[in-house]
C-alpha cells in the first residue's frame, strides 16, 4: 500500500503520543490517535491509563472541548476527517465503547491503523466494522514500530505470556559481583537511572531468592518520576524470603515457589505478599508456567534483575526475549561471577547468537540491547 509523506508524518506523531502512556497503561497497549482534515491536526489524543478513554475517544474529546460543544456534537467537527491510530481500534465493549463505533459516529471518513489488533476480541474485527460503514480503512504504516511500542501486549495476546527483559549490569569483562556477592556498584549513577527506566515502564520486575538474601533489593521505580510500581515476582523455590525483606515492604508483591510450607507461607502472606506454587520435576519453580501465570493476570512486560544463576536457568529455558546489558568500563578479574550460569560448552557451534540492536552511551557505560537469534 503506497501511503504519502503526509500519512508517514502524522503515524508519527501519532506514535510519539502513545508514547506518554509508556509507563501507565498496563494491562491496555500504548495508544495514539491524530485526526487530521485538509492535511490539518483538528484533534489527537493518547490512551493515558485502562479504565480511561481510548486515544480515539480521547481526540475526538478534544474537538468537543475546543469547539465548546458539550453534548454529544463530535460528529459534525470531525466530518471528512482522517484518524491515524497505532493500533487498530477496538470493536468490542470492555470499559470503554466501542472506538470504532465512536469513528463512525464522528463522520470520520478514513482511518490508517499502524497495525492490526491482536487482541481475538478485536483481531481485525475493528477495520471490517468500519470498512462496512463505508469508510477507507488501510494498515501497515509504520508497523514496526507500532510493534515495537507494544511488544509486551502483542507478546500476551499471541503467546500469552509477557516480553521478558533480562538485565544485567557488568564490567567489561563481563562480571556482575565479586566472589563475595558485592555488586554495588558496577555501573555508575546515569546508567541505574536509565535501569529505573525501564523498570517504570515495565508491569513487573522479576528476581530470585540469591539476589533478595546478597542485596537485600526494594525492586522499586525510584530514580524517575512514576505514578505506578511495578508487581515484584521472586522466584523463591523453598520460601527462604526473610519476612523482614526490604522487597516486600508495601506488598505487591508475588512469591513464586516450587514447595508448600505453611509456616513460612503464612508470614510471608503476613507481610502482604501473594504466594503461587509451581513445581517442576526438579523441585524448582517451572519458569515458562510462571510467566503463563503472569500473562494470565495481565502482565505484558516483565524485567528480570537476577543473579548468575536464575539469568542462566530463564535463558536455558527459553523464557529471554530481549537482554538489556550494561557494561561498565571495569575489570574485576576471573574470580568474579559472570553474567550467565550457562555451563561449560566443548563446541563453539552450541553458542547463543545474539542480533545486537542498540548500542549507546549512558553516562560513563554502555548499554546493549539484544535479541536472541
Amino acid at each position: 500500500m503506497n501511503f504519502s509523506a503526509h500519512d508517514h508524518a502524522f503515524m508519527a506523531r501519532a506514535l510519539r503520543l502513545a508514547r506518554r502512556g509508556l509507563n501507565t497503561t498496563t494491562p491496555n497497549p500504548r495508544v495514539g490517535c491524530v485526526l487530521v482534515r485538509d492535511a490539518r491536526v483538528i484533534a489527537e489524543g493518547w490512551h493515558q491509563r485502562a479504565g480511561g478513554p481510548h486515544a480515539e475517544a480521547a481526540a475526538l474529546k478534544a474537538i468537543v472541548m475546543r469547539s465548546g460543544i458539550h453534548s454529544d456534537g463530535a460528529g459534525a467537527t470531525a466530518t471528512g476527517a482522517t484518524a491515524y491510530v497505532t493500533l487498530e481500534p477496538c470493536s468490542h465493549f470492555g470499559r470503554t465503547p466501542p472506538c470504532a463505533d465512536a469513528l463512525i459516529a464522528a463522520g470520520v471518513v478514513r482511518v490508517v491503523a499502524a497495525m492490526r489488533d491482536p487482541n481475538p476480541l478485536v483481531a481485525g474485527q475493528g477495520m471490517a466494522r468500519l470498512a462496512e460503514a463505508g469508510i477507507a480503512v488501510e494498515t501497515g504504516l509504520l508497523e514496526a514500530e507500532a510493534n515495537e511500542l507494544n511488544i509486551g501486549f502483542v507478546s500476551r495476546m499471541t503467546r500469552g505470556r509477557p516480553w521478558l527483559r533480562l538485565k544485567v549490569a557488568a564490567s567489561l569483562d563481563g562480571k556482575t559481583a565479586l566472589n563475595n556477592g558485592v555488586s554495588q556498584w558496577i555501573t555508575g549513577p546515569a546508567a541505574r537511572r536509565d535501569a529505573h527506566a525501564w523498570r517504570a515502564r515495565s508491569c513487573a520486575v522479576l528476581t530470585g531468592i540469591g539476589t533478595v538474601k546478597d542485596d537485600n533489593p526494594r525492586l522499586t521505580v525510584r530514580e524517575v518520576p512514576t505514578t505506578r510500581q511495578p508487581l515484584r515476582v521472586v522466584i523463591d523455590s523453598r520460601l527462604e524470603t526473610p519476612p523482614d525483606a526490604a522487597i516486600l515492604e508495601g506488598g505487591n508483591v508475588l512469591i513464586a515457589a516450587a514447595t508448600e510450607d505453611a509456616a513460612r507461607a503464612a508470614a510471608l502472606r503476613a507481610r502482604g505478599a501473594e504466594i503461587v506454587v509451581l513445581p517442576n520435576p526438579d523441585g524448582k519453580v517451572e519458569l515458562a508456567e510462571l510467566l503463563k501465570e503472569l500473562g494470565r493476570r495481565g502482565i505484558n512486560e516483565v524485567l528480570a534483575e537476577a543473579g548468575t544463576r536464575l539469568n542462566g536457568s530463564l535463558l536455558r529455558e527459553g523464557c529471554v526475549d530481549e537482554l538489556l546489558i550494561y557494561q561498565a568500563p571495569l575489570l574485576i578479574g576471573d574470580a568474579a561471577r559472570g553474567m550467565f550460569g550457562l555451563g561449560e560448552l566443548t563446541d563453539l557451534a552450541g553458542a547463543r547468537r545474539l542480533d545486537i540492536f542498540e548500542r549507546r552511551s549512558v553516562g560513563a557505560d554502555f548499554r546493549i540491547r539484544a535479541r536472541l537469534v
